[in-house]
């Protein structure tokens, strides 16, 4: 298993109900698995995991990128300016 933190901002961190938590993920389980499996786990996050941003160690993260091994995972809700 590969322990992963979650941090949690704006409204998704209203939505989570916490700022952080540690989760225990499968090796090599992509972005778009762990939104999977969040939304499964919380179903609070369910409704904000099609348009939420994903960081892995402080950089932008798509999809299929690989969660790697002790990751810092960031979840930020979809940003628009001017």
């Amino acid at each position: 298993m590969n322990k992963i933190k979650l941090l949690f901002f704006a409204t998704i961190r209203d939505r989570a109900g916490t700022k952080s938590i540690e989760l225990d993920i499968p090796v090599n389980m992509t972005i778009l698995g762990l939104k999977d499996k969040l939304s499964s786990d919380f179903p609070n996050l369910k409704e904000s995991m099609s348009s939420v941003l994903m960081t892995i160690n402080r950089e932008f993260a798509f999809d299929d990128s690989i969660v790697p091994i002790n990751a810092e995972i960031g979840m930020f809700p979809p940003v628009s300016g001017g």
